[in-house]
């Protein structure tokens, strides 16, 4: 019971952090589109809208915690909510894979017909996008350190699975300030497309693990032990 007992904190915890990141992702999603839309920047809208992608996501997993704690104790659990966490963490890492795969096919089209870019704008954007991820992984950051200690089969996928968006998002921003900056410096418009195409292979790996490991819990199928 005290191990049970101390799961649920930890998941109440992530439920709050997921929460604060909810509200942030709202804030600037909010602030990006009406700016967008005010000063006619299409970099701004798409990233506005992008990040009401991982808006969706996120709210996933937060409804997820909140279904786990008004079913706990429920007899129609019998076995404890925690698989509800799973499942979402399971759909989560499906639309993470779809990202990755999306971001991998828009970088091909663009490499084969490559489009006049805004440096200076796609850099701003960039730079407003990792500072918000920043701050999102930062907040999130304890919880997930915390859940690993907890051992593999205690893991929380379902806040690993916020974790993982947040993170991609991140990664992509990062190369994004890189393939741009060195891409206006040498003036090679290509770049981004490629350095997009690697960001998008991690995240389809980042999810297939994900998938995998979420899978195992769902289906109660016994992992093979490392020799």
């Amino acid at each position: 019971m005290v191990h049970h007992h101390h799961l649920h904190s930890i998941n109440r915890e992530n439920e709050k952090k997921t929460l604060w990141v909810i509200v942030l992702t709202f804030i600037t999603m909010g602030a990006e589109i009406t700016y967008g839309y005010l000063t006619n920047s299409m970099a701004l809208l798409a990233d506005g809208y992008h990040m009401g992608t991982h808006a969706l996501a996120l709210g996933l997993t937060y409804a997820a915690y909140v279904l786990m704690r008004c079913c706990a104790g429920s007899v129609r659990f019998p076995n404890g909510t925690d698989k509800i966490g799973t499942l979402a963490a399971y759909t989560s890492s499906l639309f993470l894979g779809l990202t990755g795969v999306w971001i991998i096919f828009e970088a091909i089209l663009r490499f084969i017909s490559p489009r006049q870019i805004d440096f200076n704008e796609a850099i701003v954007v960039a730079i407003i996008g990792l500072a918000v991820n920043g701050i999102c992984i930062a907040v999130m950051e304890t919880g997930h350190h915390e859940h690993n200690k907890a051992g593999h089969h205690d893991e929380d996928y379902n806040f690993k699975a916020a974790y993982y968006h947040i993170l991609a998002d991140a990664l992509t921003s990062v190369l994004a300030i890189v393939a741009l900056i060195v891409g206006k410096q040498a003036d090679i418009v290509c770049l981004d497309a490629i350095v997009g195409a690697v960001g998008g292979v991690l995240i389809v790996k980042w999810a297939g693990g994900l998938l995998y490991h979420t899978t195992v819990v769902l289906v109660d199928m016994r992992q093979q032990e490392k020799s």
